[in-house]
């Protein structure tokens, strides 16, 4: 399972990127962001403002210190370890990205947000994967894992969609940063599930 994350993330980063240079893609960003600014309503508007102001690196940080305090009362240190390599491991490429692409910012509408650096990945797109699959990573045991995967699944994409409807990106800004959070995701399942055939070894 986690290969076959691994492999539909990268290439969802791959068509993203290729959409960079593609007028066609590009036309389909455009009108995309055009269409969904035409449907904009106070009640949408309400929920992807709200969104935003929940999707921003200090609130995953502050999930991320929490759950952390969680794990360190049981002892699951090593859990710890791969959660705060893969939160800030995320962003840093995120960030990294943003700085060397350097794509603009969508310009057909009046975003409805103020927004910060570049537009490629969308860093909000991105820390909602994490945030779901940490939520999931760490409720894995739980009984009502269905419906916590449900409404992690539910989040990341509502996430994604709402930037694309503030004006804040384009849809392959969001298809980036979902592949790119996926692909840390996919690593983290990896690297736990390989310490542990180690350890059972």
């Amino acid at each position: 399972m986690p290969y076959l994350l691994l492999v539909f993330a990268c290439l969802g980063m791959i068509i993203s990127c290729i959409g960079l240079s593609f007028p066609c893609i590009q036309q389909f960003d455009h009108t995309i962001v055009a269409w969904m600014s035409s449907v904009r309503s106070p009640f949408l508007s309400g929920i992807a403002r709200g969104l935003s102001l929940l999707g921003g690196f200090p609130f995953l940080l502050v999930i991320c210190v929490i759950s952390c305090i969680r794990l360190a009362w049981v002892k699951s240190y090593t859990n710890i370890l791969f959660i705060c390599i893969t939160i800030f491991g995320s962003a840093t490429s995120g960030w990294l990205l943003k700085y060397l692409i350097n794509r603009p910012r969508p310009d057909l509408v009046d975003p409805f947000i103020e927004t910060y650096g570049a537009s490629f990945p969308s860093a909000h797109s991105l820390y909602a994967v994490i945030l779901a699959g940490l939520a999931v990573f760490i409720f894995r045991k739980h009984k009502q894992i269905r419906v916590i995967t449900g409404l992690a699944c539910l989040w990341w994409i509502g996430m994604g969609v709402s930037r694309v409807y503030l004006g804040a990106h384009y849809p392959t800004d969001v298809l980036a940063g979902w592949s790119l959070g996926f692909i840390w995701i996919a690593m983290l399942w990896l690297a736990l599930r390989n310490l542990s055939n180690l350890r059972k070894n």
